[in-house]
């Protein structure tokens, strides 16, 4: 995905999705589940019970576009336990989620300053 669209916002809906749902079961999904803007550019991303597939919707000011992505060997670290409906996720956690890392409740270390020792 990386370089093809340059969304305003990168959303994750944390239920599980049944994946016969194609670009009108997901838009509708969106739009019944959430406040969210369907024609602002945002990604938003999906995952099966088995969290091998990840399907991206999004708008691309012509019509909307469904992007999929199965793995083979492994599953996509989905956060099952976070009591949010939806994450924002930055441009980042999204390429680490693609390449198969832990993205939620993972966070950087801060170092606010430096001794010399």
């Amino acid at each position: 995905m990386k370089g093809l669209v340059h969304p305003p916002a990168i959303y994750l809906y944390r239920e599980f999705v049944d994946f016969r749902k194609s670009i009108n079961g997901l838009a509708a999904l969106v739009e019944s589940e959430t406040d969210l803007p369907l024609n602002s550019g945002a990604l938003f991303l999906f995952t099966n019970k088995q969290r091998d597939k990840i399907k991206v919707l999004y708008w691309d000011t012509t019509g909307f576009a469904l992007w999929y992505k199965r793995l083979e060997k492994a599953k996509f670290k989905w956060p099952v336990r976070e009591k949010k409906q939806v994450f924002t996720l930055s441009q980042f956690e999204l390429d680490r989620l693609l390449a198969g890392f832990t993205i939620i409740g993972h966070k950087p270390i801060k170092i606010h300053d430096y001794t010399m020792s």
